[in-house]
Order: C-alpha cells, then structure tokens, then sequence
C-alpha cells in the first residue's frame, strides 16, 4: 500500500492524474489512499516534494 506523509504533501494532485486505479482522493486537507490501491507506485515519483512511499519495487 502507498503512504502519505500528510505532513510533507503539498495537495498538488499530480498523484492523482497518473494513478491507474484512481486509488487516490484529494481533498482541500488531505491525500487519502483508497483500498483499491494496487501498490504499483507508479504515482510515487511524481510527487514534487517526496511524500508519496511504498509500492511494487520496480524490476
């Protein structure tokens, strides 16, 4: 499952736009993981400012 550090993230949404299953609910307060997250990490390195974590190691 991704984590949000809810401290570090800027609510860009950019996470958003490129997660597969839309596992990811932006709110005016929060980024929320939702359970139809697949781990896939693809968003995690679209986060400017690193507070995205976790996922499927990439091969």
């Amino acid at each position: 499952m991704i984590e949000v550090d809810q401290d570090a993230c800027c609510l860009c949404g950019l996470c958003t736009g490129v997660c597969p299953p839309n596992a990811l609910d932006l709110t005016e307060t929060s980024l929320r993981v939702l359970s139809n997250c697949s781990s896939c990490g693809y968003c995690v390195p679209y986060c400017p400012v690193g507070a995205l974590s976790g996922g499927r190691p990439r091969a």
